[in-house]
């Protein structure tokens, strides 16, 4: 969301092995205190007033569940499945999922356009959002 992260340099295979050769002591992770529990809220909504003009990045966020298929049978029907849904935030953070269908899909989406009545079977999450700037980002992971 216009957020940049600078990881540091990976250390060289052989860097790698030297530190884990010379290292003095073992680098054990144990937690000293009790997890955190950070309270969940209940009703599915932010526990902040966003529904002003600086968050429009959040409601900007769009999530395509695709569920596509399409197929000729014997008869020379087209067969098609379409059980895409629409996850969106409102005005205070509500998730909800809504109805959708390949035709509301961004033509950025890789969903092979439904020309014709060719063999298709397409599953994926894309999602697409502006970020504070306004500058449009999407991601696509097909399963």
């Amino acid at each position: 969301m216009g957020v940049l992260f600078s990881a540091p340099a990976p250390l060289s295979p052989m860097e790698r092995l030297y530190d884990i050769a010379f290292r003095t002591e073992p680098q054990i992770s144990v937690p000293q205190d009790p997890p955190l529990v950070v309270p969940v809220q209940a009703d599915e909504q932010a526990d902040i007033d966003i529904s002003g003009d600086a968050f429009d990045f959040v409601r900007s966020i769009r999530v395509y569940h695709i569920q596509f298929s399409q197929h000729e049978n014997r008869d020379g029907d087209c067969n098609r499945y379409d059980s895409t849904r629409l996850g969106s935030y409102g005005v205070q953070g509500d998730y909800r999922w809504t109805r959708s269908s390949v035709a509301d899909v961004p033509p950025v989406s890789q969903l092979p356009e439904p020309v014709h009545c060719r063999s298709i079977s397409y599953r994926s999450v894309f999602v697409d959002w502006r970020d504070h700037e306004g500058n449009y980002g999407f991601e696509e992971v097909r399963y």
